[in-house]
């Protein structure tokens, strides 16, 4: 592979002690749905003919009368699927300044990176409004290359408009074990019509949203632009002199945090945890504090 390889780009940009934390975060994300011999207790049980005898816990079989046996959530290495919006919108420039595939592919990368160390499967699930790509779940360092590669070639400014419900509804329908769902789009998405399938695919699966924040038309990199800015998504044309309008951003800044809101009370009312990075340098750190805050709401 001649290109650099995107899993050593995350590993060169993860410091040791971050990464620890943040695999041993994701561990706790991987509770088997199924019963069976791992390190956490569940619950106890009456004693079925074939269980274990060794999971006969005396003391309560004691009390009982009755065999009473210990249960224990078995660990397992589940799917991790990686669901991307790859609408023309991707293409845009995030708030950081890069373009957002270019973070959007970076969160890809560093979940992918933490998955693989920990043995799991990673699958990924790309789409618009007109393509739709499906990989399986594969664990080999190339395979992952090969799939990483394969979505950045998925970004472009003229690709099609986003459709997030394709991606959502095929994932819902391709994946029937239960795994944990990362969905990467925009700090737009999801939207209110997205809702029933987040809702569909919350109930069978673990889902965590990782957006990119979309630079303003009147404060790219900072400051105002000395050239007219396009929307990807519209042909909204903003010429140069009216960046200044300080009247123009106060109302810019009005939609952004409505949207924002809009965005988080979805989020909430799904019980779906959300981040959102300015760039590439925020990914690790927001991703800890991410794993760390579904953590501490599954206790």
């Amino acid at each position: 592979m001649t290109e650099i390889s995107r899993l050593a780009q995350v590993r060169a940009r993860l410091e040791l002690p971050v990464a620890r934390r943040a695999a041993g975060l994701l561990e706790g994300r991987h509770r088997s749905i199924f019963k069976g011999h791992g390190q956490d207790f569940d619950d106890l049980s009456l004693y079925s003919p074939g269980d274990d005898v060794g999971d006969v816990d005396w003391k309560s079989s004691a009390r009982a009368g009755i065999p009473i046996i210990r249960r224990f959530v078995r660990q397992s290495n589940l799917n991790l699927v990686l669901v991307v919006d790859t609408g023309r919108n991707m293409a845009a420039v995030s708030a950081g300044g890069e373009e957002k595939s270019t973070v959007a592919v970076f969160m890809a990368s560093l979940v992918a990176y933490l998955a693989r160390d920990r043995g799991d499967r990673v699958a990924l699930v790309a789409g618009d409004a007109e393509r739709l790509v499906q990989r399986p779940p594969r664990a080999s360092t190339r395979d992952l290359e090969v799939m990483l590669h394969h979505l950045a070639g998925m970004f472009d400014v003229d690709a099609p408009a986003s459709d997030l419900d394709r991606p959502l509804e095929r994932a819902m329908n391709a994946f029937q074990r239960r795994s944990l769902m990362i969905l990467i789009t925009d700090e737009a998405r999801p939207e209110p019509q997205h809702e029933r399938l987040l809702r569909q695919l919350r109930v069978r699966h673990e889902v965590m949203v990782l957006a990119v924040a979309d630079a303003s038309a009147l404060t790219i990199t900072g400051g105002p632009t000395k050239s007219p800015v396009r929307d990807v998504d519209d042909d909204l044309h903003l010429p140069a002199y009216l960046q200044q309008r300080r009247g123009l951003q106060r109302s810019a800044d009005k939609v952004v945090h409505a949207r924002r809101a809009l965005v988080a009370d979805l989020l909430r009312r799904q019980q779906v945890h959300g981040m959102v990075v300015d760039s590439s340098d925020d990914v690790v750190d927001r991703f800890v504090e991410l794993l760390g805050r579904q953590r501490r709401a599954h206790r």
